[in-house]
């Protein structure tokens, strides 16, 4: 294969991209709405049987759906080579979006829901198939990546158990960077229970869970360590019942993101060493590790192949970047597999307003996923 004419052919592929992108985006697919996340389903299920000429596994786990292509033998032999590429279609954006955010195409920029995070890496992961033909991918887009991926994470790593590597389509870093480090992510609850009893009667006889909450919060706070570049953020808060109550009850949620198995442990210790500090009151963590890091060096070869076919294809230098965010992603490294991840759009805006999607790096982001399926493909085993 003349891998010098995949960005041409991936021009030619361009309208056809942006109209698989607009019937992705158009089905607003929020994770917490299983309704919505079974029709988005059934969309990328629709674009890709098109594109791939086959239909996908439908995979349903606790009510969430799942899809799964095996691309020619995808489960042949150990001696022969496997890839995986790793999406998925559920978004943040809750139904009702699109009229406050309508996809459009102006002056090179696509916007809408979930276009960048990350309906349209999975176009391009379609239609890179679709260009390759090509025996021994896995094309995996799971449906609650936005809310921890609890359902799904057991059949990411056993689909990316063994593979040569794992190319997630996650939407880039600044510039078209492409993601060669991701710090892991820990999610806990702690909870305080107290005593109630009425504010202005009798509040002595009160333990009070708002307080205790207060000086676990600046607890929880302490254990950050920003020369290791570990945080740990409390977030939701929530306590009592009534205006005129001591509370009895509340408890807030705690995000940690760590670069290293280790800060990890040392966070999860220090969580579940927390102890009460309001006599009489009580504590409870739940919670724990959600997602390893993924180092540097699962990534450091394919990053190192990926720039070399990038200036082989005439396209810019490749960058890399290092970043606080979660993927599924870190779940494949953590299994082992080499990961390659932000292979997906180029633009900005994940979550928030400005969510858009640069229409002219699409071509390139496509040439090179398909350049790097080929070469790992058909590298002597």
């Amino acid at each position: 294969m003349d891998l010098t004419s995949l960005p041409a052919a991936m021009a030619q592929r361009l309208p056809r991209i942006l109209a698989d992108i607009e019937e992705l985006v158009r089905c607003e697919s929020p994770s917490a709405d299983l309704a919505a996340v079974a029709a988005s389903a059934d969309v990328v299920a629709r674009v890709g049987t098109r594109l791939v000429g086959s239909a996908p596994e439908r995979i349903v786990i606790d009510g969430r759906a799942h899809l799964r292509w095996r691309l020619g033998d995808a489960s042949r032999g150990a001696g022969l080579p496997r890839v995986l590429l790793l999406g998925h279609h559920d978004t943040v954006w809750p139904i009702g979006s699109l009229a406050t955010h309508p996809f459009s195409v102006d002056d090179g920029v696509l916007r809408g829901p979930g276009c960048f995070d990350m309906k349209t890496g999975l176009v391009l992961a379609l239609h890179t198939a679709a260009e390759l033909r090509p025996c021994g991918v896995t094309i995996l887009v799971t449906g609650d990546e936005e809310v921890g991926s609890r359902t799904s994470r057991e059949l990411i790593e056993a689909e990316a158990a063994g593979c040569r590597a794992a190319l997630v389509l996650e939407a880039s870093a600044d510039g078209g960077a492409v993601k060669t480090a991701r710090k892991g992510t820990s999610m806990y609850r702690v909870r305080a229970l107290g005593r109630a009893a009425h504010a202005g009667l009798e509040p002595e006889r009160g333990v009070n869970a708002t307080v205790e909450l207060a000086r676990q919060v600046l607890a929880v706070a302490g254990i950050a360590d920003a020369g290791r570049g570990t945080t740990v953020t409390p977030t939701l808060l929530a306590a009592g019942r009534t205006l005129n109550t001591v509370p009895d009850d509340g408890a807030f949620d705690v995000d940690v993101r760590v670069w290293d198995d280790a800060e990890q442990a040392r966070v999860d210790a220090a969580m579940r060493a927390l102890a009460p500090a309001t006599p009489g009151a009580r504590l409870e963590v739940t919670g724990g590790p959600n997602r390893p890091a993924l180092a540097r060096s699962s990534s450091a070869a394919l990053f190192d192949r990926a720039s070399a076919l990038a200036a082989r294809l005439g396209l810019p230098p490749l960058e890399q970047a290092a970043v606080g965010g979660a993927s599924d992603g870190n779940f494949t490294a953590g299994v082992g597999t080499p990961t390659l991840d932000g292979l997906g759009a180029v633009g900005g805006g994940a979550h928030a307003d400005h969510e858009h999607v640069q229409v002219a790096e699409l071509p390139g982001r496509a040439a090179l996923l398909a350049a790097l399926i080929h070469d790992l493909l058909n590298e002597a085993s």
